[in-house]
């Protein structure tokens, strides 16, 4: 797999144009990136823009914040796949996870997934974690667990990714020890780094930390240096 289709390339930014995101579609079949990630109102967009491509098409469902109702998520994740996404990128319930409350977060994301499957059976489920807030400033250990209950209840909803961050929230972005921790309770759930991935070097040490995917608006520089 070429470095280029491990990337998703992503703008997320609440004033981004429809002119922007046809670059970035236009951008993403150029260099082969492996998807194109945008919110929900630009998705129908994407999904026409790169139509018989190999590049596929990623909303955001609950973004930023994660802090809507589940069923408002479902809505909106059954909406973008309705649109044309094939991949769908879920903010989670954080409280439930800094509480390691498998059972909530399990009831949450198996709604989610299986919204998002009811028309498209074969969509990609990336679940956000916001790995920095879950390890924050406390003990290694108890940090460490809040990933493992993270990732387990990911896994046991059938979610196919767990994905670091937003790359919005203050605490913020990927680390590399995030991912070593999220590959390690990952139970073969792929893990998507994101946030504050700018550079080759910073990329680079994402994907030996055992990133599977990474998550990056500067993509092209990443993939030029």
């Amino acid at each position: 797999m070429s470095f280029a289709h491990r990337i998703d390339h992503t703008l997320l930014r609440p004033e981004a144009t429809r002119p922007e995101i046809h670059q970035l579609a236009d951008e993403a079949l150029r260099y082969g990136f492996a998807c194109v990630c945008v919110n929900g109102v630009y998705v129908a967009d994407v999904a026409r823009a790169l139509e018989g491509s190999a590049v596929k098409t990623c909303a955001t469902v609950g973004f930023p914040l994660g802090a809507c109702k589940t069923i408002t998520k479902a809505v909106e994740a059954t909406t973008a796949v309705k649109d044309g996404a094939e991949e769908i990128d879920f903010v989670a319930h954080l409280p439930h996870l800094l509480d390691k409350d498998v059972d909530a977060a399990k009831a949450e994301f198996r709604e989610i997934v299986r919204a998002a499957r009811g028309p498209r059976p074969d969509v990609v489920v990336k679940v956000i974690i916001e790995s920095a807030v879950l390890i924050g400033h406390i003990d290694l250990r108890e940090a460490e667990a809040r990933i493992e209950s993270a990732c387990r209840a990911a896994r046991e909803s059938g979610c196919d990714f767990v994905k670091t961050s937003t790359g919005f929230h203050p605490a913020g972005g990927a680390s590399v020890r995030a991912v070593q921790w999220m590959k390690k309770h990952s139970g073969g759930l792929y893990v998507k780094a994101a946030g504050g991935i700018r550079t080759r070097a910073d990329a680079e040490r994402m994907l030996q930390a055992g990133a599977d995917r990474l998550g990056c608006s500067a993509s092209v520089t990443i993939v030029s240096e």
